[in-house]
């Protein structure tokens, strides 16, 4: 069970901009990141491992290699039990053959919205680096994390042209406004990378949590898992480290606004990879009450939602991002618990 974090009394979310002038979000208290030297020296350590531990789509995986043939009878695609739907009682009272049918679509519209996620972030690191200034520490780093999110983008295509079914990937509204998104990479940078956040850390959670459960895996699955979990760590400690090092110099009215949409994309994003699309529930004929239930409203799917984020409520606690009233927007969204005591965290030692 997740350690509740206590309630505290605070005023109705209407009033909530009244309350911002008696935060005192410029308190000395609030961590103000790396200096100026010790940032430079983690981007450079993280652009050295981009060249010495890197991936390529199809150099690193041997897509026609026999074990990687995608068989629509393989019990290998089986949702595990890492996936809500997965460990329920109506999936796994389901004949095998839909079973394995539903664990094919799933994945295959994980991997797509994973290759449309990395698509916007793209989009969006190319234009925050077109406004950098001259010998800025990040347009190195962040060159190398567009390379790699594009051999993902690739990886996560091949993987859905052989499961072989036409998946919607993101929500139809998120997929419409996708090309706003990155006007945010240049005016408001904080929330743009939390944003990538919001995208990388629900899956990165998923995938780890799959590869722990030691579960029989499709090979091709499994090695895609592998590289995209392995890289995306560089990927999430550059978004984190960006993030404490900029939000405290956010203007305090910034700050607090920032503090309230911060957990809005963690949801927004994490349903969009974690919860199964209208047209999954469709074409399965899954009931409402079983999708209701799973996300969010079991008790152990109320704990996997808290632990998938407890890295990122670490992370706003660190970057002045957590206060009374973001608090409660955290428990409103069913997003609270206790922060990780360091990144990556196994979900294991919340217990109680």
């Amino acid at each position: 069970m997740v350690a509740e974090i206590a309630p505290e009394r605070t005023r109705p979310m209407s009033s909530a901009m009244s309350v911002v002038d008696e935060i005192d979000l410029d308190a000395p208290e609030i961590p103000e990141g790396l200096s100026d030297e010790e940032y430079r020296a983690v981007l450079h350590r993280l652009s050295v491992a981009s060249v010495e531990r890197k991936f390529d789509a199809f150099a690193d995986i041997d897509w026609d290699h026999p074990d990687f043939e995608v068989k629509h009878d393989d019990p290998r695609w089986v949702l595990p039990m890492a996936d809500p739907l997965g460990r329920s009682e109506w999936y796994r009272s389901q004949p095998q053959d839909k079973q394995i049918a539903m664990g094919l679509w799933r994945q295959a519209n994980v991997f797509r919205v994973g290759w449309q996620f990395e698509n916007i972030l793209i989009r969006g690191i190319m234009q925050h680096v077109f406004s950098l200034p001259i010998h800025s520490p990040e347009y190195r780093y962040l060159m190398h994390e567009a390379t790699e999110e594009c051999h993902h983008t690739q990886m996560f295509q091949e993987a859905v042209n052989r499961i072989g079914i036409n998946v919607p990937g993101m929500p139809l509204w998120i997929r419409a406004l996708s090309p706003t998104f990155s006007l945010f990479a240049n005016r408001f940078p904080v929330v743009f990378f939390s944003g990538v956040l919001a995208g990388e850390e629900p899956i990165d959670h998923v995938q780890k949590a799959i590869l722990r459960g030691r579960e029989e895996l499709h090979p091709m699955m499994g090695r895609i898992m592998e590289i995209h979990v392995a890289e995306e760590a560089r990927h999430i400690s550059f978004a984190h480290e960006y993030i404490k090092r900029m939000s405290p110099r956010l203007k305090k009215r910034q700050r607090f606004i920032v503090s309230l949409i911060y957990p809005v994309l963690m949801r927004i994003l994490g349903d969009a990879i974690l919860v199964p699309p209208k047209e999954f529930r469709r074409e399965f004929d899954i009931p409402d009450s079983v999708i209701k239930e799973l996300y969010w409203d079991a008790p152990e799917s109320r704990k996997m939602l808290s632990d998938v984020f407890a890295d990122v409520r670490a992370l706003a606690e660190d970057a002045g991002l957590m206060n009374p009233v973001a608090r409660r927007w955290w428990r409103f969204l069913k997003m609270d618990g206790r922060p990780a005591r360091f990144r990556s965290e196994p979900p294991v030692q919340f217990a109680a």
